[in-house]
């Protein structure tokens, strides 16, 4: 059985200790709570002490990096698209900084092992999409891939 990994990545507006940055990890502590009683989010994994990628580094914003393994697809869909986490996007400019060019918040890849996943995993995956787009490697919702790497519509 495979699960799904979702890397998010993003740039607070302001720092860490502002008061709007406060709210943002109010509203994000309310989202994980929800994501965790969804049964289905399997794991979420610590941006504690982890190497950062120049991308990430680079810019103005502080920032905000997200990695969790999902059940399934669909799932991890409903759950972005509802709830808590579907009225903290409809408030992300509040928060999150404005990019200038083109930015990819998130790139999604099935995974056999839990084992498997990990930061550099993500960062590698995010740099794929950037590079080559969308494939069953490294997808989005939009363009996503189910577990045997066909063109997949979630509804």
């Amino acid at each position: 059985m495979a699960f799904v990994a979702i890397y998010t990545v993003g740039r607070l507006k302001h720092p860490y200790d502002h008061s709007a940055s406060r709210e943002f990890f109010s509203v994000g502590n309310d989202v994980f709570r929800q994501a965790t009683k969804s049964g289905h989010m399997i794991d979420a994994f610590s941006s504690d002490g982890i190497s950062l990628p120049k991308e990430v580094t680079t810019g103005d914003g502080h920032p905000i990096l997200t990695l969790t393994v999902w059940r399934n697809l669909e799932s991890l869909y409903q759950f972005t698209y509802s709830g808590h986490h579907k009225q903290a996007l409809r408030d992300r400019s509040k928060w999150m900084e404005q990019y200038k060019e083109k930015h990819l918040s998130y790139v999604l890849w099935w995974t056999e092992k839990l084992s498997e996943v990990s930061w550099e995993e993500a960062f590698k995956r995010y740099e794929d999409y950037i590079q080559n787009e969308a494939s069953p490697f490294a997808f989005d919702f939009k363009n996503a891939f189910d577990e045997q790497g066909d063109s997949f519509v979630i509804k």
